[in-house]
Order: structure tokens, then sequence, then C-alpha cells
């Protein structure tokens, strides 16, 4: 039988507050998980830190999801990452809340290369812009498509 997976214990968690004080926002614990609240500012080297401490390794970044919270939320968007390690059968969600009109992100392709389509796919969809993408276009709709489909204020029939 496969060995369970589990998260990191809170107090690991709070670990990464203190050295991260002014990045994490919040950190939150529900149903046994935990997801870090962050800011935009410092992402990178929270998520670069993540990656190589040596009591959490969040070395594989299996997803990243947009949400469009509603056209009258504020903030409208959120784009949470899941990590997981390998090495110690660890997950943990890393959260950014987004305004409308400021709706971008530093790109973590330095960090995880699984991030490039992750991120163009975001784009795509919800138009969230990442700064210094190698290689920011549409995945899914085409060039020359106007606005993004996941958003809540998209037509159902489009435009």
């Amino acid at each position: 039988m496969p060995e369970s997976i589990h998260y990191p214990r809170y107090a690991d968690a709070s670990l990464v507050r203190t050295k991260f004080a002014t990045t994490i926002e919040e950190i939150v614990e529900a149903i046994g998980e935990i997801t870090i609240v962050a800011k935009r500012e410092g992402l990178v080297e929270l998520m670069t830190w993540l990656r190589d401490e040596p009591g959490l390794r969040f070395n594989y970044l299996s997803d990243i999801g947009g949400v469009d919270l509603g056209e009258f939320a504020s903030p409208r968007f959120a784009v949470a990452y899941q990590l997981y390690s390998l090495e110690h059968n660890h997950r943990l969600r890393v959260k950014v809340f987004l305004e409308e009109d400021d709706a971008h992100l530093p790109a973590m392709w330095n960090v995880w290369k699984a991030s490039n389509w992750l991120e163009r796919e975001i784009y795509d969809m919800f138009g969230v812009t990442f700064d210094g993408h190698p290689d920011l276009r549409r995945i899914l709709m085409p060039a020359d498509y106007e606005g993004h489909p996941l958003r809540k204020d998209f037509p159902v029939k489009g435009y």
C-alpha cells in the first residue's frame, strides 16, 4: 500500500513566516492542508527558498491555477501554486491575490521550468501576465482571439 501524502506541520509553515515576514500575508490551515497567502513582492525569493530549503524541498510544481472571483470582487483574481516535495512527500499551496488593474506576477520559469505552459494557460484564460516569462503567448485560444474565456464577465456565447 502506498504511503499516504501528508502536509507539512503548521509549525514548519510558521518558520517560513519568520523568514518571509514582508512577503507572507497569512498562513491558513484547513482540513490538514496548509496554504500560504503571499504578496507578489518577494514571491520569487519565497518560492526559490521553498524549493531549496533541505527541510522542505518543494521541488515539483504540480499545477498553477487561476480564479476569477468576479468583476465586483476586490481583489478580483487569485493564482494558486500547488507544490509537492518528492523527497518529503509534502504538499503546499501558495496563493497570491491580484487586483484587476494590476494583474501580473513574476514568472517562475527560473524556479520551475514546468511553469512555462501553466503560466501561459492562465495568461490565455484570465489575462494575468507573468513578468519575465520567456514565451508569454496564447496556448489554447487562437493568437488573434479577443478576451479571456474564464473571466466571469466573458459572454457565454463569446463575442
